[in-house]
């Protein structure tokens, strides 16, 4: 069965202006660009970081929900990610996903946490089969 998973389609849009897109969500408008190093003006995240950005606030707010539900005293979570990748016959790319919270949390607490973080909705969509449909 497949399933929808957003009410309306992200639509995107660039103009003369090099590197610097609008992408239009159902509430508002992302600018995103790259950085100047490479031509951009830096107005906006570029794709990699918002790629990473998702995956943040998909962790955060998955914990944030197990937390609350559970009742656990955690009032805040803190995450770190980045990307990497590896050329040899094919690209793997590999993402470094670490949490921390500012006050200690027992270890059996961690590992549960650790368990859930993994099913974040986006985690899931990373570590399946993606197609991506293009047409023109």
């Amino acid at each position: 069965m497949e399933t929808t998973l957003l009410e309306n389609d992200i639509i995107g849009q660039i103009g003369i202006q090099k590197y610097h897109c609008t992408i239009t969500w159902r509430n508002g408008n992302l600018i995103m660009d790259e950085p100047e190093s490479i031509g951009g003006r830096d107005l906006g995240p570029d794709p990699h970081s918002t790629l990473l950005a998702s995956l943040a606030g998909c962790t955060l707010s998955t914990l944030r929900m197990y937390i609350d539900r559970k009742g656990w005293d955690i009032p805040e979570i803190n995450i770190s990610l980045n990307l990497s990748q590896k050329t040899d016959t094919e690209i793997i790319t590999t993402i470094t996903r670490s949490i921390s919270f500012p006050k200690t949390i027992e270890g059996n607490i961690k590992n549960r946490l650790l368990i859930i973080a993994e099913k974040c909705p986006v985690s899931k969509i990373l570590k399946n089969q993606i197609i991506i449909n293009t047409t023109i």
